[in-house]
């Protein structure tokens, strides 16, 4: 099955834009063009939780659907998250942020860089994040970049994560799951390419973006991403606590909590740091 929905024909990324984008800072350009031509692997020096905890995915996300208040189906409706309209009646606003933000300035980081426990499935330059908030945790100077975007987010009942994913021309993102079932996923299409398929396959469904849309589903599902287009994607990506019953909240809210402070989250942030701080230095030479 296949779930189209409306949308107009994308902007991308003006000329001019492209015009104003500074080069990222050499070393760390250097490190992502090294890395780039590697077989995708995940990072075999990982903590010994990050590694085998996984396995324990399974019966706890059976537990937890089963206190389910949220249907427990691979793409959900959107009508049943009211906060959603807020979203799509901003989309341009949260687009034009996304931009100035993500693309038009030092690029913003590849998702392998910043955390190694995506090394599996993305590779360095083709999948790219914006971090505004990760696992509960603020990115302060992010925020402080895209004010729109982050008064309406920080409204979101259950918010865990919020950032900007953004795709390069070509780039497919091998089968994988969400880390647990205690998290849904929203998207939010701001820049999708019209001159091929760009789509997702989330269990058995065929979901297409459409820009100023939402698109709400169940990550744990086995899923895969295609951009099949010479243009970049860009989507809002929100993750909200599911709605449950309990003991499944208890259970959801402990597991979080244990990946909260585990090195999947911890090792993401400083790397996010550091990068944050080599970008500053780098404008401060430059202005």
């Amino acid at each position: 099955m296949t779930l189209r929905a409306k949308g107009s024909e994308a902007p991308g990324v003006s000329g001019e834009a492209r015009a104003r984008a500074r080069p990222a800072p050499a070393l760390m350009l250097v490190s992502e063009r090294r890395d780039s031509a590697r077989p995708l692997a995940a990072d075999p020096d990982r903590p010994w939780l990050v590694k085998y905890g996984k396995h324990l995915r399974g019966p706890v996300d059976r537990l937890i659907a089963r206190s389910s208040v949220a249907s427990n189906a691979p793409v959900l409706d959107v009508r049943d998250f009211p906060w959603t309209e807020m979203l799509r009646a901003n989309w341009e606003a949260i687009r034009d942020e996304a931009a100035q933000a993500a693309l038009t300035r030092i690029p913003a980081p590849s998702l392998a860089t910043i955390s190694p426990d995506h090394r599996a499935i993305a590779r360095i330059s083709r999948w790219r994040s914006f971090f505004l908030w990760g696992y509960g945790y603020r990115i302060e100077e992010n925020i402080a970049r895209c004010p729109v975007t982050a008064r309406l987010v920080e409204q979101i009942p259950g918010l865990n994560t919020a950032f900007f994913s953004i795709l390069t021309p070509g780039t497919h993102i091998p089968a994988h799951r969400g880390v647990t079932k205690g998290l849904i996923t929203c998207h939010l299409g701001l820049i999708v390419p019209r001159d091929g398929d760009v789509r997702m396959r989330v269990g058995d469904r065929v979901v297409r973006w459409a820009e100023g849309e939402t698109l709400v589903f169940d990550d744990t599902y086995d899923h895969e991403v295609w951009n099949d287009t010479a243009g970049t994607r860009v989507v809002l990506l929100i993750q909200f606590r599911r709605p449950l019953r309990q003991p499944g909240r208890w259970l959801a809210e402990k597991f979080l909590g244990v990946v909260r402070r585990s090195a999947f989250v911890q090792e993401a942030r400083s790397n996010l740091q550091r990068w944050n701080a080599a970008t500053r230095g780098w404008d401060n030479l430059n202005n």
